[in-house]
């Protein structure tokens, strides 16, 4: 137990990943200079970590972090390849280095204390939180969590999204910097699950290749090893010309049980553990920025710092038929997502995938998808709900903790501690 006595603040960040220095860098851009703020996290964040990929509208404030962006995408079946302009918007992608030195400036302006240690308890007694480490506390009137956490209960459809990605160096222009590849079907499909691979270019001489599963289980690093060589010849990439520098590992959860955004009165989960990552495709990077602005705003004008729900109730129902589906075979990944882009303009399936999108939208997008076996996903899904009532599920929910990553990519977005 620690000695010494509690440090009193009225903000504690616990986790200090992604989420936790997105909330500093707004704070500090809303000029929030009166609040007493502690970081608590075992690891004082530094450099390449992780990549981030999202889309959304160029941004004054983000885009002199990014490491590139580009307004046209593919998305590759065996049929073909379909190139899709995303215009107003633009997929992005933003390497964690800068995310990391802005919200170091932002924690000196602000004045914040930082302990290097991992928070053992978290203890809410309704008037004041208090973060206990091995040998220090905090006492906060509010604490932002994004430490991973599993969700209240088991999810009906419980998936990962897990990958690995090769930064690779050729010694000759080898990548077209003008068009990402968004989602490259042509992979091997697992028995039950979905395989691409992507290519997100910086420069003619510098890309980040990438396979992923979404599957119920993990591959070997042999398996991943396989599986990203396989796509490298499949793009016709000569290995004596390339050189690997860097790898990107990760996992995150794709699953339609409900994570607590607000486990105790005045504890607020951020990233993945507050519901930012979503279930159908892994996306996390938009919320997390949202519930950043969300929290600094409500600080600056003296509210609670508790954000809105990172996506719409209609929305996560729609993720978990989808999800449904997906895992019960009634429709196949590469067609799902064709379908999508082929009978939809591409911003409003990436806003349609980002929670974004309207009533009238979503049905748009939803009839674009195969009818009947959409409607027994449905029908499915209503009837495990019903069950769940009558027969609540005492099982504890499970979390497949990653293995040790360089990297974690946020795409199709997250990082499982935001």
């Amino acid at each position: 137990m620690p000695t010494s006595v509690p440090v009193d603040v009225d903000l504690a960040l616990v986790g200090g990943g992604g989420a936790a220095s997105l909330v500093l860098a707004a704070l500090d851009r809303h000029r929030v200079r009166d609040l007493r703020v502690a970081v608590v996290d075992p690891v004082h964040r530094r450099g390449q970590d992780r990549t981030w990929a999202f889309w959304g509208r160029p941004d004054d404030d983000l885009d002199p972090l990014l490491a590139a962006s580009w307004s046209q995408v593919e998305v590759a079946t065996a049929a073909g390849r379909r190139v899709l302009d995303l215009t107003p918007l633009r997929y992005a992608m933003l390497r964690s280095g800068p995310v990391y030195d802005r919200a170091a400036a932002a924690e000196q302006r602000l004045g914040a204390i930082r302990i290097v240690a991992a928070a053992e308890s978290v203890q809410d007694d309704g008037d004041r939180v208090t973060v206990r480490t091995a040998g220090a506390a905090v006492r906060a009137s509010w604490v932002l969590d994004s430490r991973p956490r599993p969700p209240r209960r088991p999810g009906r459809t419980n998936w990962l999204q897990h990958f690995r990605g090769w930064w690779l160096a050729a010694d000759r222009p080898t990548f077209d910097p003008r068009r990402a590849v968004l989602m490259d079907f042509r992979t091997p499909q697992p028995a039950r699950g979905v395989s691409f691979g992507y290519v997100l270019p910086v420069s003619d001489r510098y890309a980040l290749v990438e396979y992923t599963e979404f599957t119920p289980g993990l591959l070997t690093d042999a398996g991943y090893d396989e599986a990203l060589a396989a796509y490298r010849d499949r793009l016709g990439l000569d290995p004596a010309r390339l050189t690997v520098r860097e790898i990107e590992n990760g996992v995150i959860p794709m699953t339609d049980g409900p994570f607590d955004p607000r486990p105790s009165p005045r504890v607020v989960r951020l990233g993945t553990a507050g519901g930012a990552t979503r279930p159908s495709t892994g996306f996390t990077f938009s919320a997390m920025l949202r519930q950043a602005e969300q929290v600094a705003a409500a600080l600056a004008a003296g509210r609670p710092p508790v954000p809105t729900p990172a996506y719409p109730g209609r929305h996560r129902w729609l993720d978990a038929v989808a999800l449904r589906a997906l895992d019960r075979g009634r429709v196949a990944g590469p067609d799902f997502f064709d379908r999508l882009f082929e009978r939809n303009p591409a911003e409003r399936v990436l806003r349609f995938l980002d929670g974004a999108t309207s009533p009238a939208e979503e049905v748009a997008v939803m009839r674009s998808t195969r009818l009947l076996p959409m409607v027994a996903a449905t029908a499915g899904d209503a009837g495990a709900r019903l069950r769940d009532r009558l027969v609540p599920s005492r099982r504890p929910a499970t979390w497949r903790i990653p293995p040790p990553v360089t990297g974690t990519p946020d795409r199709c977005t997250s990082d499982s501690d935001g």
